[in-house]
């Protein structure tokens, strides 16, 4: 069960915008991921519970940030029920889009895993609905994912297999590149891991 500790900065100006504090574990049923992610003053900024199932698809998800705290799952393409710091007003959303994202590395490794790329240059388009901080904002984009690289390095704990993404968002054409090694992301734009505890959980 991999447990470690993510640094999350501007990908613009690198500005420190928090810490995530996470562990995940493949199941029975698929995959989750916990996390809690603290300010760079140390202050509880929010959580993130992520569940899977066997297809990469998104079972349950919950979001904290501030007061803000949505629910979500595939139903219908994907809905969701966002709440507001009061508990009043609940708003409700659906699209017809394949998964969520958002700024938790979380997201990463479940599109990863809902796409089940080979190593190829063509890409594969996927719409998403991004929760945009500080206040859960929902938003709906497109992104082409493309698995352009594997390789596998010898560690202490065994081989270990990393894969290189080109991602694009197709409403601006920017492209940037992330790299997983099972479920834990190495390297993508504003997420550094700073610390992992156990080796990365390998998808069968």
């Amino acid at each position: 069960m991999p447990r470690g500790r993510y640094s999350l900065h501007d990908p613009h100006d690198h500005t420190p915008l928090a810490e995530e504090h996470f562990q995940c574990a493949p199941g029975p049923s698929g995959w989750r991921y916990v996390s809690q992610l603290t300010a760079p003053s140390g202050d509880h900024l929010g959580s993130v519970d992520l569940a899977l199932d066997e297809l990469g698809r998104p079972i349950r998800l919950e979001l904290h940030a501030g007061s803000w705290q949505v629910r979500g799952a595939a139903l219908d393409g994907v809905t969701w029920v966002r709440t507001d710091p009061s508990g009043v007003h609940a708003t409700e959303g659906n699209v017809r889009a394949h998964a969520f994202t958002g700024s938790s590395p979380a997201f990463l490794v479940a599109t990863a895993r809902l796409l089940r790329l080979t190593p190829s240059a063509t890409a594969t388009r996927v719409r998403l609905v991004a929760f945009t901080d500080p206040v859960l904002a929902p938003r709906t984009l497109d992104q082409s994912w493309a698995l352009v690289d594997r390789e596998t390095h010898a560690t202490d704990n065994g081989p270990l297999t990393v894969d290189a993404y080109r991602v694009t968002a197709l409403d601006t054409g920017e492209q940037h590149a992330v790299h997983l090694a099972g479920d834990v992301v190495l390297a993508a734009p504003g997420v550094e891991l700073e610390d992992l505890a156990s080796p990365p959980s390998a998808f069968g």
